[in-house]
């Protein structure tokens, strides 16, 4: 019995690491359209979405009932080392993703290992596939289609009411919106995302007979996986704070208020069903679909198109990766002690990496590189081109001289030479000799 209590123990620690990794992964669903547009300042956006996670913790458990006996069946011989192996899984693919900066799903790395550890440990009766399908496989291809649309629209709709208005006098109250959508997002996240934490924990306690089956998470599990989650939404995920808010669209503050708010609709619609769905891929989503709303705006489908990708290897991923744990914990202590130290190593490895090119709060909105634009990209402006900017408009209003001389400095240190003169337009020069015309008719 002491053995099964320190391995619930390891288990419940690794849990909550992987809550940890969850938070700082998952940071930028709520708060990098918000950090991308100047509404908050990175380390306040950060500590505002900590707090809202740790109280979202308390307001649900159903997703945490999904976890802990829906997906996995607790009575199939589902000990503690299979739910350690599948965290690790979840915790390696959270760190290479976050090291490539992509924002895949937090939570699809948990079901994946989850899914990975069972089958290679129990097989597949351990395993409910029914319920995989209905609350995991198509709430994942529905959800960012659902919430990208939505974006779409809301994005539409808000520059249609707003077309009469100067952009100077909108944006206060955009900014604002967005702080309270930024809000709203990080608190449906702590009731999404934190639950799932509760679940496994929960599902340990269940399989090592601490808790009957079939019940609600403790107290202190709610608490602590509020915790740390909290804590490591507090230390933000920057890398991927920045593709999310600079590498798939350039947002402004109309678009981030409007990708936000339908963002958390999606996510606490479904936290009241018990779906368990990826905030990740609803957030991304979201914005996605705000790029496509704005007149003009430009979507880097390279971008996306590697985000879909680790989407979709996500779950394969994570499993491979948990089901070589299960058969090394499942041969005893020195196997499990053998996934620790390989885990620790992994862990370390992708740390060190990251150092090379750090990303934090002073650099974060120091997006990449603008990419060219592809075929979908062109094809859209070219239905929808761009609204003029300020420059353009600036040079229509200003006339352009007949000719035009620029004194400009020679680089060697010379003295100053005298541009060529520029010719004007031929519109100009028709309205001119039709001025003349008229003049000397006069």
């Amino acid at each position: 019995m002491e053995h099964i209590t320190l391995l619930i123990g390891i288990v419940i620690v690794t849990a909550l690491v992987f809550d940890f990794t969850n938070g700082f992964h998952d940071t930028a669903n709520a708060m990098a359209t918000t950090i991308s547009t100047g509404a908050l300042k990175p380390k306040i956006a950060v500590a505002m979405s900590a707090v809202l996670n740790l109280v979202g913790a308390f307001l649900s458990v159903e997703v945490a009932k999904t976890i802990s006996g829906g997906i996995i069946d607790e009575t199939a011989g589902i000990r503690p080392e299979v739910i350690f192996a599948g965290l690790v899984g979840a915790i390696v693919w959270n760190l290479v993703t976050w090291l490539a900066g992509l924002p895949s799903s937090s939570s699809h790395a948990l079901f994946g290992g989850l899914i990975g550890a069972t089958l290679v440990a129990v097989g597949p009766s351990g395993v409910h596939g029914g319920a995989v399908v209905m609350k995991v496989l198509i709430p994942a291809v529905a959800a960012p289609v659902v919430a990208g649309l939505a974006a779409t629209a809301a994005t539409r709709l808000t520059y249609r009411l707003a077309r009469n208005r100067a952009e100077e006098d909108t944006a206060k109250g955009y900014r604002a919106g967005q702080i309270a959508s930024a809000a709203l997002v990080s608190l449906a996240h702590g009731t999404n995302d934190a639950q799932k934490t509760m679940g496994v924990i929960t599902l340990a306690l269940i399989t090592g007979g601490v808790v009957a089956p079939h019940a609600d998470p403790p107290l202190w599990v709610i608490a602590s996986a509020g915790l740390a989650i909290a804590l490591g939404t507090y230390l933000g995920g920057w890398r991927i704070i920045r593709t999310m808010g600079k590498g798939i669209t350039d947002i402004q503050p109309p678009q981030g208020f409007a990708a936000q708010t339908g963002a958390a609709a999606t996510i606490l619609a479904s936290s009241h069903l018990g779906f368990a769905l990826s905030t990740t891929q609803v957030c991304s989503g979201s914005v996605m679909g705000s790029g496509l709303g704005r007149k003009g705006g430009v979507v880097h489908w390279s971008t996306a198109g590697r985000m879909a990708a680790a989407w979709g290897l996500t779950l394969p991923a994570a499993g491979l990766v948990a089901a070589g744990a299960a058969l090394l914990a499942d041969q005893g202590d020195w196997g499990i002690a053998t996934v620790a130290v390989l885990a620790l190593a992994v862990c370390g490895a992708i740390w060190m990496a990251s150092r090379r090119k750090p990303v934090d709060h002073t650099n974060v909105n120091e997006g990449p590189a603008a990419e060219p634009a592809g075929v979908v990209t062109a094809a859209l402006q070219a239905v929808s081109p761009p609204p003029a900017g300020p420059v353009a408009a600036g040079a229509a209003a200003i006339p352009a001289p007949a000719v035009a001389a620029a004194r400009i400095a020679d680089p060697v240190g010379a003295a100053p030479v005298i541009a060529a003169p520029v010719a004007a337009h031929p519109h100009e020069q028709r309205a001119r000799r039709r001025a003349k015309a008229g003049s000397a008719a006069g």
